[in-house]
């Protein structure tokens, strides 16, 4: 996690490693950038504290965290605190509290310090126009992009592109590419092995280090493309249709590949474990991976996890920690979820990779004809796809653990194990899709089990 030191004398804030020395009794020390700024600092010109991980710690209430995973998607750019509050079943009142009191500024604050600190790495590292950086960042006009900037950096957007440094830039043949950064220890090759393990035939696609998967903006179609770039950071290149709110775009890619939360507290409660400490300490670096599309990941875990497709074999006892890519008929699986993309969703062409299809919508798997798929699974993805598209199932990030598994078990086929896997992908920390053979010392790992089965997984033999 990283923590800011802000100096009272000069009004600014550093990330840790600066090599300004000021004087103990004049630090103040902020978790989130974002807090610092609400106080009043602006950003180090030396450490420039906006181009590294800004997580919220992983110790705040779960109620929190979902609250900014909802800012993440972008629901205070078109909306305000009193209807994200009603989202989460609270005052806006009461959301301010909680945001005060766990990160040390209210919900306005935290998403317009991640504009602002996004469109700074785009001034930087990008050859975009003012206005493009504008609004890829989330601003609704010049005019708010500008004081926004004014506030945060004390400085306008031409001012702030004049003073980038020659290596921020980065070359692209085509396509925005931008630095993600991390805290390290990240393991990358754990989270790329567990997306090719996970991928959607025809969306998805692991090749050489790099995951990449087709996307679709309001109908309009795209590529994104993350594999490793650094110590501390990711690389992720963008085809958009247009750039206006890339923002989510970068920021639903962080959340995919675990980028948004650091596991810091979790990682330390858990390794006096004597099951998934000493994997912890054997893999530091492993993240709990998020979701592009909601309705992708339930349908991608119902069919792997069917009852239908997954009855192990007589005599065969499921061992703790088993992965996907164990089952006998992971192949039967990935040849189901390779029709529903064939059927339902929008055909690409010309990409490579493997890569032929956008994933449907609710409403287009709902109407689809699913022939070829054998008879239990495909009334299963149908029942989850009409109670999405009727708007009976939200799978949205602000649903509780219990409420969404027990909405996604009220449907016929699906498996406690695949209702645990979409609470996993969907931000729930305490989701635990592990094996039956492993239920029994999963209770010790609360509220911890998402971090405890992703270790078990990637240490699963394979």
């Amino acid at each position: 996690m990283t923590t800011y030191s802000a100096v009272r004398t000069t009004g600014i804030y550093c990330r840790p490693g600066c090599g300004a020395k000021p004087l103990a009794e004049n630090v103040r020390t902020f978790e989130l950038a974002a807090a610092a700024e609400a106080e009043g600092y602006r950003a180090c010109l030396r450490c420039r504290p906006y181009r590294v991980a800004g997580t919220v710690a992983d110790d705040a209430p779960e109620l929190v965290c979902r609250a900014v995973q909802l800012i993440i998607a972008g629901v205070l750019d078109d909306a305000d605190e009193v209807a994200l509050g009603a989202q989460l079943g609270m005052s806006a009142r009461h959301l301010r509290r909680l945001f005060n009191d766990h990160l040390g500024v209210t919900p306005d604050q935290f998403a317009r310090s991640r504009r602002a600190h996004f469109a700074r790495r785009l001034l930087d590292d990008s050859e975009l126009t003012i206005a493009d950086v504008a609004f890829a960042s989330g601003f609704g006009s010049l005019r708010q992009f500008n004081r926004a900037m004014r506030e945060v950096f004390r400085a306008t957007p031409r001012e702030l592109r004049d003073r980038r440094r020659r290596t921020d830039r980065l070359a692209a043949d085509g396509g925005l590419v931008l630095r993600m950064p991390f805290t390290p220890p990240y393991d990358w090759d754990a989270m790329a092995g567990f997306l090719a393990r996970n991928a959607v035939p025809g969306v998805e696609s692991v090749q050489g280090g790099v995951y990449r998967r087709t996307i679709a903006l309001d109908g309009a179609l795209g590529l994104l493309e993350i594999g490793p770039g650094g110590v501390d950071h990711l690389l992720l290149k963008a085809h958009l249709p247009y750039w206006e709110g890339a923002i989510h775009v970068v920021e639903r890619a962080g959340c995919l590949v675990g980028l948004t939360t650091e596991p810091v507290l979790a990682a330390a409660q858990l390794a006096a474990d004597p099951v998934i400490g000493p994997l912890i300490e054997a893999r530091p670096g492993i993240r709990v991976p998020g979701a592009w599309g909601p309705f992708e990941v339930a349908v991608q875990a119902v069919v792997t996890h069917h009852p239908a497709l997954t009855r192990p074999s007589p005599g065969e006892r499921p061992h703790a920690g088993s992965s996907q890519g164990d089952r006998p008929a992971l192949t039967e699986a990935r040849e189901v979820l390779a029709r529903v993309v064939e059927v339902a969703g929008t055909q690409v062409d010309g990409l490579g990779f493997g890569l032929t299809h956008a994933f449907p919508s609710a409403e287009s798997v709902a109407e689809a004809d699913l022939s070829g798929i054998p008879g239990e699974v495909a009334r299963t993805i149908k029942a989850l796809a009409h109670e999405v598209a009727l708007g009976n199932l939200s799978l949205a990030a602000c649903a509780p653990l219990e409420e969404l598994t027990g909405a996604l078990l009220a449907i016929d086929g699906v498996s406690e194990e695949a209702a645990q896997w979409v609470a996993l992908r969907l931000g729930a920390r305490d989701a635990s899709p592990i094996t039956k053979g492993a239920r029994e010392p999963d209770e010790a790992w609360r509220p911890w089990r998402a971090l405890a089965a992703m270790h078990l997984e990637a240490a699963a033999p394979r």
